[in-house]
């Protein structure tokens, strides 16, 4: 079976050299709104997330990936009852999750940023992914830092076996959703005290 790949990005640094090599290594593509069109602008084959769920992006781009589609195939052990399920269901797993998150920190960041639009960057999709992909890291690689596609190419190039990196790369997507939370929690404490 043909190994998947999401990719839901808000920093497409790098993005299109790594999803080419994703493609030449033979991964099926799939992607969220604008990084979908990212990808096709650079006459790459993507599948909208819409395609894989059934279900169009909805309420100004907030809900996209939040569907059992996407997440059972991210959350799917390789055991026979959970495959069972997505077979069930017509889910395929995905292996690969690509995301990184909306600029909370920067915008906050700016002089005079309203709290409206302060929490129009939290982002909800983009933590639930990288959340499933790194509690499932014994099957699925998660990537939530453009600095790290090259090595996880280099290894896919290779055939190697992904074990440590794909923990490693667990072990800093749940660290980057911590300080997310951890600069979302500060920033609301902030402005309602």
């Amino acid at each position: 079976m043909k190994k998947r790949a999401i990719l839901s990005v808000y920093d497409k640094s790098g993005l299109i050299p790594f999803a080419q090599e994703l493609a030449n290594l033979g991964w099926e593509l799939i992607a969220s709104g604008g990084t979908a069109g990212a990808l096709r602008q650079a006459n790459l084959a993507v599948r909208d997330v819409a395609e894989i769920t059934g279900a169009p992006e909805m309420l100004g781009g907030r809900v996209k990936t939040l569907h059992p589609a996407v997440h059972g195939g991210i959350l799917a052990r390789d055991m026979p009852g959970d495959l069972a399920d997505l077979a069930a269901q017509g889910i395929s797993p995905i292996d690969l999750v690509v995301c990184n998150l909306y600029p909370f920190t920067q915008t906050i960041a700016q002089p005079g940023v309203t709290l409206a639009e302060a929490i129009e960057q939290i982002d909800i999709g983009g933590v639930t992914l990288l959340r499933a992909a790194a509690k499932n890291f014994a099957r699925v690689l998660v990537l939530s830092d453009p600095a790290d596609y090259e090595s996880v190419l280099a290894a896919l190039r290779m055939g190697e076996d992904t074990a440590v990196l794909r923990q490693r790369l667990a072990i800093k997507a749940f660290a980057q959703t911590r300080d997310y939370d951890t600069a979302i929690t500060a920033y609301l404490q902030q402005v309602t005290t």
